[in-house]
């Protein structure tokens, strides 16, 4: 559903299952090359305001995030990183270590929150006892998962004793997943959307186009916004210092309740990423 929300800003947060405030804006760091890109990235989106930065293993570049955060200056409990748990690094044993492993290349003593990245058949049973086992040692302060469906989000719940803090998954108006939202509303799950922008394959869309030109936005930060509003934490991707900004000037309007569904009614299962959906 619609909301607005006038008096948000690039740190406003949303509260976890679990009481850890999130912030609804994030920088994506997804494809971003490691190195100097990527940690000039981070640094540029830490000065602009943003105080989230999201990463992953298979990404390359935690390290270059965790320097940029040192390089910041910005108080370590004002930060919220994400890292994420690639696929041949899930099981028990393999989970704990691979967390303390991205910790070592962030040069963090704990994440604010740590992913499953996709749910992989036959071990996310073991990996999710291992995020528990990380959320209660306190190397985590909340757990989730990535590109799980109602499906693997009800395996998951029935068999665990922690329900996921976040569900990261592709969310855009052209790959509108609203049963999983409403389901995961429901579950008390936060759902983040990655690639808000749909990779930049829409931007151009008469829609899309129009609608920017109504509010005096871009069509990225029309985008943006209509994710905000769906009630969805958003973190997208630049290595760009005037897109980080412009990615981040989000704040200052609303989209009407007919405009949003406008934009909600241009879903058409779009996916640019992965696909879970037969995912056993």
């Amino acid at each position: 559903m619609a909301m607005s929300m006038a008096n948000l800003n690039i740190q406003s947060t949303v509260k976890l299952n679990n009481d850890v405030h999130m912030p609804i804006l994030g920088l994506g760091v997804y494809q971003s090359p490691p190195g100097r890109v990527t940690r000039n990235a981070a640094n540029f989106a830490l000065r602009v305001g943003y105080r989230h930065v999201d990463t992953a293993r298979i990404y390359g570049n935690e390290a270059d995030v965790g320097e940029a955060v040192r390089e910041s200056g910005v108080p370590r409990g004002d930060l919220f990183v994400t890292t994420k748990l690639w696929n041949s690094d899930q099981g028990y044993d393999s989970t704990l270590r691979a967390c303390e492993a991205s910790l070592k290349r962030l040069g963090l003593d704990y994440l604010d929150l740590y992913l499953v990245h996709f749910p992989v058949p036959d071990v996310r049973k073991e990996t999710w006892r291992a995020m528990e086992t990380l959320l209660k040692k306190e190397r985590c302060r909340a757990i989730g998962v990535s590109n799980f469906t109602i499906r693997h989000l009800e395996e998951l719940i029935e068999e665990s004793h922690v329900i996921p803090s976040v569900n990261q998954v592709e969310f855009h108006p052209f790959l509108y997943q609203k049963e999983l939202l409403k389901y995961c509303q429901t579950k008390g799950i936060q759902v983040e959307a990655y690639s808000p922008l749909a990779r930049g394959e829409r931007l151009k869309h008469p829609r899309i186009s129009s609608l920017a030109e109504k509010y005096a936005k871009t069509p990225a930060q029309l985008m943006i916004r209509w994710g905000i509003q769906q009630g969805l934490v958003v973190i997208p991707k630049s290595t760009r210092e005037e897109r980080i900004r412009e990615n981040s000037q989000v704040f200052d309007f609303d989209i009407s309740d007919d405009d949003m569904r406008s934009l909600d009614s241009l879903n058409e299962d779009l996916r640019l990423n992965w696909d879970p959906t037969n995912v056993p």
